[in-house]
């Protein structure tokens, strides 16, 4: 009968250092049952689980690998691992995994010891600790840092719900954003991004801006805050406020759009995400003419939103067809992702209000950005530390693949 055992090599990284070891046990057909590295500020962590399929050859195995160990600096340890550990291993598969998110402008060992110690309350195991932004130099900061760390865990929680209110307690004592989902098939083949458009794609609430050039600015600010609030219902908030846009001027509207401040990191992640194959849609409560602006500026595929009634030059004070609130964001995510033939597991929704919600909680991946309190504990997901770039890594992408993308993007324009 053969013999498993579970070779970890640490120290100091070397070129051909994983061909040395293996060039070693495959002197003595040895089969790998799993393996996995990590390299760490040029120090490794290697390890191997092996099955010698004679038993007879594991003392000169041993000897070989101490001996090259020592040729090169590493710590060596073979361990034997009996069958009934092995089978216990081998029948663990299948458990139930999800990917823990953490980020902020930076992550001290505080933010990942309180992570840690709820995910270790509630049974669960981590099976990897990923660093997905770039490495940060201290002697020349950058401008608006950001960090994210991605932490694989496996096993049934004691309770979802228990887990993520601790960690929104985290997040809102910490500063960091902390994301918490499934890890499956759909994780990596999402395939469709929508995105509110105020207070998540742009800065600013293009209803209020309108009506501080209507001279109603103070009325239209305490309904519209109200409505985000999920206090009013949002047709019924939403005619009231448009009402009080009346006599407004059309060419006053373009100006508006030259002028609206775009959201940190949104130009990035459209362009990484289109680069990637993304179709990338804008479903909101604002108006066409906005919406149409950025899908030109930015490359959008689809935009729904509201469209102002205009005669004679002048806003007339009413909406002209369906008004899109939360329920219609919702029916138009599917209607979407029915036209493209993706399924709504392999969607991204993205917003800010309650109006958000509908969508976001259909979505495979729904994301509350600076999100309103109310939103921010019906969603999963958030990002409020950083960037709407931030969303780049909760879908898993490392730094030097966003900086791949964007530098191909750059050949493909300009080259």
């Amino acid at each position: 009968m053969s013999d498993v055992v579970l070779v970890n090599i640490t120290g100091k990284d070397r070129k051909g250092l994983d061909a040395r070891i293996t060039g070693i046990l495959a002197g003595y057909d040895v089969n790998i049952l799993d393996i996995g590295q990590a390299v760490i500020h040029d120090y490794i962590s290697f390890g191997i689980l092996a099955e010698i399929p004679d038993p007879e050859d594991f003392s000169s195995i041993f000897k070989d690998i101490l001996y090259e160990g020592h040729k090169m600096g590493l710590s060596i340890d073979i361990t034997p691992v009996d069958s009934e550990n092995y089978e216990k291993w081998v029948h663990a598969q299948g458990k139930e995994r999800r990917i823990i998110t953490l980020l902020g402008r930076t992550i001290s060992a505080g933010h990942i010891s309180s992570v840690a110690s709820v995910i270790s309350e509630n049974n669960l195991n981590i099976d990897g600790i990923t660093r997905l932004t770039g490495r940060i130099s201290l002697e020349n900061p950058q401008d608006n840092p950001r960090a994210s760390v991605q932490l694989s865990v496996s096993g049934k929680p004691l309770s979802i719900m228990d887990m993520r209110r601790r960690f929104m307690e985290i997040s809102q004592n910490s500063g960091i954003d902390i994301s918490f989902h499934v890890d499956n098939i759909y994780r990596k083949n999402m395939k469709l991004v929508v995105f509110d458009m105020d207070s998540t794609l742009i800065q600013a609430e293009v209803i209020v801006e309108l009506a501080k050039l209507a001279g109603a600015g103070d009325k239209v600010n305490r309904i519209t805050e109200s409505a985000m609030r999920g206090e009013m219902d949002f047709k019924e908030s939403f005619r009231k406020r448009v009402a009080l846009l009346k006599g407004i001027r059309q060419d006053q509207l373009e100006k508006i759009c030259e002028n609206l401040p775009l959201t940190e990191g949104v130009s990035l992640v459209t362009r990484t995400l289109k680069q990637l194959g993304y179709k990338l849609g804008i479903l909101s409560g604002g108006f066409t003419f906005v919406g149409d602006y950025l899908k030109e500026r930015l490359g959008f595929d689809y935009v729904y939103a509201n469209e102002l009634d205009i005669k004679n030059g002048k806003v007339t004070g009413r909406v002209v067809g369906d008004i899109v609130d939360g329920e219609r964001k919702a029916f138009l995510l599917r209607q979407i992702a029915s036209r493209e033939n993706i399924a709504l597991e392999q969607t991204i929704a993205v917003g800010d209000g309650a109006n958000d919600l509908p969508m976001i909680s259909i979505a495979g991946l729904g994301v509350a950005f600076n999100a309103k309190p109310l939103v921010r504990q019906k969603a999963s997901n958030a990002i409020s530390s950083v960037g709407l770039d931030g969303l780049l890594y909760l879908i898993g992408l490392h730094e030097r693949e966003i900086r791949q993308e964007v530098y191909q993007t750059a050949q493909y324009s300009f080259g």
